[in-house]
């Protein structure tokens, strides 16, 4: 199974991006997923997670609001809508699938994982 991250880039306070992950195979269809990110000498942190249907999500406090997670499953993508952006969101983002079918906000919980894109908010 490969993850594979796009869309980080540099941008502005404020601004927006759309984080992208493609998965390999199947299996993504019937796993939780997660987007997570580590920023310079930080330890990895949720982001935001949804179940295999999708119809659940949990995020972190610190992005409520303004990043919306979700997924097709047809295509096995997820994607991370990141609005409002500040630079304490400047870090690698990851995304991850979970060995069940919900989320988790632990990263223990997530066999599977992605390169990383970075995104960098100016101020």
């Amino acid at each position: 199974v490969q993850l594979v991250e796009s869309g980080g880039g540099l941008v502005q306070t404020g601004d927006s991006l759309r984080l992208s992950c493609a998965i390999s195979r199947r299996l993504f269809s019937n796993n939780g997923m997660a987007w997570f990110r580590q920023a310079p000498g930080e330890e990895r942190e949720f982001v935001a997670g949804l179940d295999w249907r999708g119809g659940t999500t949990i995020y972190a406090d610190s992005v409520k609001a303004r990043f919306t997670i979700s997924r097709d499953n047809p295509k096995n993508m997820l994607y991370l809508q990141m609005n409002s952006l500040k630079p304490e969101d400047t870090a690698v983002y990851y995304c991850a699938a979970a060995r069940s079918a919900v989320a988790s906000r632990q990263a223990r919980n997530y066999n599977y994982w992605g390169q990383g894109t970075q995104v960098t908010v100016s101020s």
